[in-house]
C-alpha cells in the first residue's frame, strides 16, 4: 500500500532529509521517497497508518501536510 502526501514548507534537500526521517520513523512505513520539486513524499506501507498519526509526524518535523491521498 502507498500514500501520496502533499508537503508544504520544505526548501532545501535538508527539508527533505527531515520529512524523509519524520516519515521512516513510523511504525509500518517501510520507505519514504521524498520529492522537493514537486512537494511530495510517497511511503510505502505494510500497514494501513491514520492520515493524523502521518500528519502528526510532519508538523513535528516542521513542515504542513496540504493534503494525503492513496498512491
Amino acid at each position: 500500500m502507498k500514500k501520496l502526501i502533499h508537503v508544504e514548507g520544505m526548501g532545501c534537500m535538508n527539508c527533505v532529509h527531515h520529512v524523509k526521517e519524520a516519515l521512516e520513523g513510523l511504525d509500518g512505513v517501510t520507505s519514504a521517497d521524498v520529492s522537493l520539486d514537486a512537494g511530495t513524499a510517497v511511503i510505502t506501507l505494510t500497514k494501513d497508518i491514520a492520515d493524523e498519526a502521518i500528519k502528526s509526524a510532519i508538523d513535528e518535523a516542521g513542515y504542513d501536510v496540504a493534503g494525503i491521498e492513496a498512491a
